[in-house]
């Protein structure tokens, strides 16, 4: 017979084997009138791992929970924390060398 996972088990385990750093791959389960939800932390350089190329292995992660929580009849939502210290911040390397320290913040692009 398989090994029952429940659904944190199940976020922790899935994400631990995508990044570099399992250890520091955290969960933290709640449930409310709208459902669990599932608020998970890891860090910052594993995030492009989690989130995947325009956000399909978020959504694929997103998908099997929701297949989890419809055999549980109940709605299961994860929300990927934003590490400490926010996103980075790129700034073009041939433009910033030459530029005042006001133009570059001018030039700077979020990462999405």
């Amino acid at each position: 017979m398989a090994e029952k996972f429940d659904d944190q088990d199940f976020v922790e385990y899935i994400v631990k084997s995508i990044v570099d750093n399992p250890s520091e791959v955290k969960t933290k389960r709640s449930v409310d009138e709208m459902g669990v939800l599932i608020e998970l932390s890891i860090n910052q350089t594993d995030m492009g791992k989690v989130i995947g190329k325009e956000g399909k292995t978020a959504k694929a992660i997103r998908t099997l929970l929701r297949v989890m929580g419809a055999k549980n009849n109940a709605r299961i939502n994860l929300k990927i924390m934003e590490p400490e210290g926010g996103r980075e911040v790129r700034v073009a390397s041939d433009e910033a060398d030459e530029s005042e320290p006001e133009e570059k913040e001018e030039k700077a692009t979020e990462l999405v």
